[in-house]
């Protein structure tokens, strides 16, 4: 009887050991996981803001162009 009780209690600490180590694994593939959405977050806004400041630069270097030839058209033609 006392061996069966010693080797519950065995079985018992033992499976506690493997919760408390599979809990430990759980929290850090969250953890893992968490910091990996964030990385690819910042790598989406990233593109986004590159995207519009390429938009910007294009639409200003056509605005100037544009406005450049206009003015000398209108200067040499005046």
């Amino acid at each position: 009887m006392d061996r069966s009780i010693d080797d519950f209690e065995e079985a018992f600490a033992r499976e506690s050991r493997v919760e408390e180590q599979r809990r430990r694994d759980l929290r850090v593939r969250a953890v893992n996981r968490s910091r990996a959405r964030h990385i690819v977050k910042g790598e989406q806004r990233g593109r986004v803001r590159f995207g519009v400041l390429f938009l910007a630069l294009t639409a200003t270097v056509i605005t100037v162009v544009v406005v450049m030839f206009e003015t000398l058209a209108w200067l040499v033609g005046g």
